[in-house]
This record gives C-alpha cells, sequence and structure tokens, in this order.
C-alpha cells in the first residue's frame, strides 16, 4: 500500500476517533483525511506563540496541552489544559487573527494539523465537506464560550 494512502487512512481513523466531526459520513472523513498532516509534539515544546500569525490549527489525538496566556509582567499564566479531541488554534485560522494564546505540550503529544492553506484548498476542491468541519468547529468554539460565560457568571458577587 503506498504510503500516502496509508497515512490518509490513518488520519482518516484519527478523525473520526476525535469527536468534533459526528455529522461527516465515512465518505466524508475519507475525503478530508488528504487536507491534514499527523505531527508528534516533545513535552515541553512550544506549538505556537501568542502573538504568531495562525497558519494552522490543531487537534489532539494523543498528549495534554497547555493554553497559556501572558500576563502584564510577562509571565505565563495556564488558562486551560486541552487533551484528546479538543481542537486548538482554530480560531487564528478561521479569522485570521493572530494567536490569541501560547500552546505547550504538556507531554508527548500526537496532533492532527489542518493548514489554512489546506483549509482553503479544501473549501474549492470539497465546499461541502469543508462547510462540515468548519460548522463542527464553530459548534465547539460556541460551546466553549457559552461555558466561559457560565464561568464568569457564577464568579460575579
Amino acid at each position: 500500500m503506498p504510503e500516502k494512502t496509508y497515512l490518509n487512512n490513518e488520519i482518516r481513523d484519527m478523525l473520526m476517533d476525535c469527536g468534533l466531526f459526528n455529522q461527516l459520513q465515512a465518505a466524508d472523513f475519507a475525503a478530508a483525511s488528504g487536507y491534514f498532516i499527523i505531527t508528534s509534539i516533545a513535552q515541553g515544546e512550544e506549538i505556537f506563540h501568542e502573538g504568531d500569525a495562525g497558519t494552522f490549527m490543531c487537534i489532539i489525538h494523543r498528549g495534554t496541552v497547555n493554553v497559556q496566556k501572558t500576563d502584564n509582567d510577562d509571565r505565563p499564566i495556564l488558562v486551560a489544559s486541552l487533551r484528546k479531541g479538543r481542537a486548538f488554534g482554530e480560531m487564528a485560522v478561521l479569522d485570521g487573527e493572530r494567536r490569541s494564546a501560547t500552546c505547550v505540550a504538556a507531554d508527548s503529544c500526537v496532533l492532527i494539523n489542518l493548514g489554512k492553506d489546506s483549509l482553503d484548498k479544501m473549501l474549492n476542491d470539497a465546499p461541502k465537506i469543508a462547510a462540515k468541519i468548519i460548522r463542527a468547529l464553530a459548534v465547539s468554539m460556541s460551546k466553549r464560550l457559552r461555558m466561559v460565560d457560565g464561568q464568569l457568571l457564577s464568579q460575579q458577587p
């Protein structure tokens, strides 16, 4: 079996396993897999830095990623620890703004990455599948925003 096919099948299985894209059909996963890549990140390695250009997003297949913001004294503050199935970096890929936080591998990680260029290519080549993926990412971000809204409300005196 050619390497590309094997890799696409592995990515397809990872995408199916992540839980983000439950509305996709089996054929959608197979078609989408060609636009993603797999990366391995060592513990402690910075995946991207707050303020960087957002050229790719990630989905965690294995490991934990810490999301950090810099405070007024340039100290990193832990905002969240993300585990398997969570997407991160998607805001910058979707809106074209700079990274809003720094992401660091808390342990060794396997990530499924989607580059902004690959997403744009998918929008041209397979717009219905790209729309399903973008919608799933938007729903995921919406859920996170609602959760943060609830946390902020519960902190009010």
